[in-house]
């Protein structure tokens, strides 16, 4: 062979690989916190599990948050009304501002809010449609599912709903909405695309948050006053089983997260302090740790290896490795760190 016929093929193969290298993507994955009651972000990157920078600016207590389908906004529901928790004189606090009421619209690319959309009255929990266009959101005031037009930044179209909406869930294929109701212990269903209540089920006490398995068949919601999390037939709506995690009112179910396998439900429970595993197989609470005070927000890593959680009163995230079920570090966030959102880099 012609030494100089084979030098060259290969010093171009060797250029082509180390461009190549250049342009892939960093491995790993980041921590978005929304902070309520400093109305801020942490960012916190996956490989040092430190904050990138400062807290960045969101508006009045940000709560509910969800990524764009194609992960390069986050959204995040703001409300100008005062926290009210229990026990507290609602008429003693200061009145609501509702011009800070919205979803901000979180670049994160340009890690800041680039516009916030209108999303009626104190704006809490929603959900984002398959087709990037929609935000679904619960509005208790007005006692409905608002639909949020994100182009226009307004809301288009309302469905009543039961008493006191909180959560709201659209189905794995996209095609329904599942609202709970806190008020009266139900999840209403909606078809989008017609704007139209299908259905009204009992599910147990003050339910707040539901999610699906992958093939939309079957899905849980938490109960979170009787302390447990309901297993429920997503097409014939209707209960199938109900979780029992622990005494009501000492065990008090909040936020939920699926493994990206689908083979294990997490569960916070708030003042209960632990977060519970229940096996998706058997439907059975299978182990429980201690988290963090008052976990609530609750996410878990895209390797499934790991799990976040915001708790409030400590200001902090819990970082949980899954093979153990223990707490390996406590990140510090914002003031009163509530939800979490992990994207790929």
């Amino acid at each position: 062979m012609n030494l100089r016929n084979w030098v060259v093929p290969a010093t171009a193969a060797l250029l082509l690989a180390g461009c190549t290298a250049k342009v892939e993507k960093p491995s790993g994955y980041r921590i978005f916190v929304a902070n309520e009651t400093s109305g801020d972000m942490t960012v916190i990157d996956s490989a040092t599990l430190e904050p990138v920078g400062p807290a960045i600016p969101l508006g009045k207590r940000p709560r509910g948050m969800h990524a764009s389908p194609d992960g390069k906004y986050i959204y995040i529901a703001l409300s100008g009304t005062p926290p009210a928790p229990p026990g507290v004189d609602e008429d003693t606090l200061p009145p609501p501002d509702k011009s800070a009421d919205g979803i901000a619209v979180f670049d994160v690319a340009a890690m800041k809010v680039a516009r916030v959309l209108k999303a009626g009255s104190d704006p809490e929990n929603f959900d984002v449609s398959h087709d990037g266009k929609f935000i679904y959101i619960s509005n208790e005031d007005s006692g409905g599912v608002g639909f949020v037009d994100i182009a226009g930044g307004a809301v288009v179209n309302s469905v009543k709903t039961g008493e006191e909406p909180e959560g709201v869930t659209v189905t794995p294929d996209g095609k329904l909405i599942f609202s709970t109701n806190e008020g009266d212990g139900t999840i209403t269903v909606i078809d989008p695309a017609n704007a139209r209540l299908l259905n009204t089920f009992k599910v147990g006490r003050r339910p707040r948050n539901i999610v699906f398995m992958p093939d939309g068949k079957h899905g849980y919601v938490n109960a979170e006053n009787d302390g447990t999390v309901v297993y429920f037939d997503a097409e014939k709506h209707e209960v199938v089983k109900a979780i029992e995690l622990g005494t009501p009112g000492e065990v008090k179910p909040m936020g939920l997260a699926m493994a990206p396998d689908a083979k294990h439900l997490y569960v916070s429970t708030g003042r209960g302090h632990k977060v519970f595993v229940i096996d998706t197989a058997t439907n059975q609470a299978v182990a429980n740790f201690e988290a963090g005070q008052r976990p609530w927000g609750i996410a878990v890593a895209p390797d499934g290896k790991t799990l976040f959680t915001a708790n409030g009163p400590s200001n902090d995230v819990s970082v949980v490795d899954l093979a153990t079920n223990t707490v390996t570090k406590k990140i510090k966030g914002g003031t009163g760190t509530y939800s979490v959102v992990v994207l790929p880099r």
